[in-house]
């Protein structure tokens, strides 16, 4: 673990303009601050979703083993990461026998083993999706720009991946926002809808501007939806209630994934995990501002490492949102 800690403030982020404090009392925040005997979820009348990629191990392992648990908890709709090493129909009737709705799916911009990417057939896609019951899509990355030497030897997908991060430029995440449009425009053709996932290298300061910036600037709004992952935001030392501030309209999922304080502001893939409501992240505060903002998909995903089994963290995460106001 890093020393000298950067503390958890956006007042250093140049990405964050002057005024957006004041801007985060203007979301109502009423029905979070007072004592309610029904949770956040129960009075919106929302699901707790899961992003299966927290168990991706053994969804590979096991589907229908692995579904049966996430039901068990709790848990009612579900967003993939891919198809898991599964095809659509062995995914469905899994889905059917544990009574689970998959909702969303991320999917690459290149294919990945034998999951299928964007740079691909959408219709052929679209079809597959369908299937499955799945109404939006969300590309999970920045596009790996061509100079980046591809991944090699023992090197982690994240490892690579954080490592093409750090040759980003204006360009590069123009050619992103650039390619986002094209494939929001033929997903919407198909009837789907279509986002971006976000992580931290998004928020790094380039010149006067950030990448994140740069693909809200250039994304049409009626084309890419995004989909904050609030433990990213925090991550980068971004209060991701202001960051709903600053775009407002244009979430309309999140992760709800949380940190411990020990979490050192980054851009570089890191954070230190831990259960939702364990953390620093304020979700009396956060979950209520998310649904004014617009946001009405909500999945708990964790990273690794995890401190005990991956189902009792899980299980510890939607204990606690099922009772948070």
């Amino acid at each position: 673990m890093l020393s000298n800690r950067v503390p958890f403030t956006c007042d250093r982020r140049r990405f964050l303009a002057a005024g957006l404090a004041a801007g985060v009392a203007a979301i109502p925040l009423a029905s979070a601050m007072g004592s309610e005997e029904r949770g956040f979820f129960v009075r919106h009348g929302l699901p707790v979703g899961l992003q299966l990629y927290a168990v991706s191990d053994a969804a590979r392992a096991d589907i229908n083993g692995t579904l049966a648990k996430v039901a068990l908890i709790g848990y009612r709709t579900v967003e993939l990461a891919g198809f898991h090493g599964h095809d659509v129909a062995t995914l469905r009737a899994a889905a059917d026998r544990a009574g689970l709705e998959f909702t969303s799916i991320h999917i690459t911009a290149q294919p990945r083993g034998a999951d299928p990417g964007l740079e691909g057939d959408i219709g052929r896609l679209c079809a597959e999706l369908r299937v499955l019951g799945i109404k939006r899509v969300v590309m999970p990355m920045f596009l790996i720009p061509p100079k980046v030497p591809p991944l090699a030897g023992k090197e982690s997908f994240i490892g690579f991946v954080a490592r093409a991060a750090e040759h980003l430029t204006l360009d590069d995440w123009k050619r992103t926002a650039a390619f986002l449009n094209d494939r929001g425009n033929a997903f919407k053709r198909e009837g789907m809808q279509f986002g971006y996932h976000n992580h931290n290298p998004e928020f790094a300061p380039l010149r006067d501007t950030t990448g994140f910036e740069v693909l809200m600037r250039e994304t049409q709004p009626d084309l890419v939806s995004f989909e904050m992952d609030a433990g990213w935001v925090a991550a980068a030392g971004i209060e991701p209630a202001q960051l709903l501030i600053r775009y407002p309209g244009r979430f309309r999922q999140m992760h709800v994934k949380d940190l411990l304080p020990s979490t050192q502001a980054n851009y570089r893939f890191q954070q230190d995990p831990t259960e939702v409501g364990r953390g620093i992240i304020q979700w009396r505060t956060l979950l209520p501002a998310a649904h004014s903002a617009g946001i009405r998909e909500f999945f708990v995903e964790q990273e690794p490492p995890f401190t005990k089994d991956r189902f009792d963290a899980l299980g510890e995460s939607f204990s606690y949102l099922e009772k948070v106001g």
